[in-house]
């Protein structure tokens, strides 16, 4: 609800609720702003933290950044995963990949994880939260222990990194978030209602933080896949044939349908709009959340 509401003055401030709204930027930043560097004018090599490193979207991020000449720190649980996944990206002018292990969920181990990141190399030019799982299930059988997880994962987990990689950031006046979200936060899917839940989610956090940091010069965009040829959909289509007797053929189908291009989105098609919003996209585009689905959604 929106009403009005005075201020100690006596003068009228917007506000949402019981919350007052500053009237302008001015209000949350009173000193000139300085001009903010853009990212393509800074000196190489750019640092980068991917969460969920270990497979999928994420290693292939991972490598689309480091081909690009970033150094790519990898995030993830398990230390061994990581390692594979680093030996195996490109090195550009003697740049050697680090891993730092991390379970977003873990509001003390991310700060832990991000000051050793910060305390080896300061700022962070940019932060990819990939970390994600997927649970399913109707809504009426879900435990609440699953709709617990899949907000904890999916976008507390985005919450505690962004904050942690906020202040060198904000100090240095230049960054770029980029939220791995989903097309079931733009559009919902039966039976994942905890998951869309939590991406929806993950667009709301993606918007209103990009209100916030543009003054600063920080951009922040979100970007949904479709269905995916990784590890997650190769487990679900596993779970129905294992559940319905079908074959791996149909059972696949099930998702490569719902796109217009009858096929699963390849990895490296995400990971190469992450690296365009990392280095080449224009500082004014921020608040976005770029479907990479081949028109299943269209913005």
């Amino acid at each position: 609800m929106t009403g009005d509401i005075r201020n100690e003055d006596g003068a009228v401030a917007t506000a949402i609720g019981a919350i007052e709204l500053p009237k302008s930027a001015i209000a949350l930043d009173p000193q000139p702003a300085a001009p903010a560097v853009p990212l393509a004018l800074r000196p190489t090599p750019r640092r980068v933290l991917v969460t969920g490193a270990t497979r999928g979207i994420g290693a292939a991020i991972a490598q689309a950044l480091a081909g690009a000449g970033w150094h790519v720190t990898l995030a993830g649980r398990a230390r061994a995963a990581l390692e594979e996944v680093r030996v195996t990206l490109p090195i550009t002018e003697g740049l050697v990949h680090d891993c730092v292990e991390l379970d977003v969920t873990d509001a003390a181990g991310v700060a832990r994880a991000f000051a050793e990141v910060h305390a080896k190399g300061g700022a962070l030019q940019a932060l990819v939260n990939n970390a994600g799982a997927v649970e399913t299930g109707p809504l009426a059988r879900l435990p609440q222990d699953t709709w617990d997880r899949m907000l904890a994962v999916n976008l507390t987990g985005v919450f505690l990194c962004t904050q942690a990689a906020l202040p060198p950031m904000l100090a240095a006046r230049a960054g770029r978030i980029v939220n791995i979200a989903s097309t079931a936060g733009q559009k919902g899917y039966a039976y994942c209602a905890a998951y869309a839940a939590a991406k929806h989610g993950v667009l709301g956090l993606t918007r209103s933080l990009a209100l916030e940091v543009a003054p600063q010069g920080l951009s922040v965009n979100a970007v949904c896949p479709g269905y995916t040829d990784t590890a997650i959909v190769r487990d679900g289509v596993a779970r129905i044939v294992a559940a319905t007797g079908r074959s791996e053929g149909d059972a696949m189908a099930t998702f490569s349908q719902s796109s217009p291009l009858k096929r699963l989105v390849e990895p490296a098609e995400v990971a190469a709009t992450v690296l365009w919003l990392c280095t080449d996209a224009p500082a004014a585009f921020t608040g976005q959340a770029m479907s990479v689905s081949g028109g299943e959604v269209m913005n």
